[in-house]
């Protein structure tokens, strides 16, 4: 039983590490981000 509760815990260490480097890129790439998705919603509006 004790190898079950190790590979959970060694998931559940992968997933957070996974987490971690989506929030990073997001926070690195925040104004790219941002600027893309203003800009799609400005070019959304000039088909109204």
């Amino acid at each position: 039983m004790k190898m079950k509760y190790s590979k959970a815990g060694m998931e559940l260490v992968q997933v957070a590490i996974l987490v971690a480097i989506a929030v990073g890129l997001g926070l690195i790439f925040r104004a790219e981000i941002t600027d893309f998705v203003n800009n799609t919603f400005e070019g959304l509006d000039g088909f109204n």
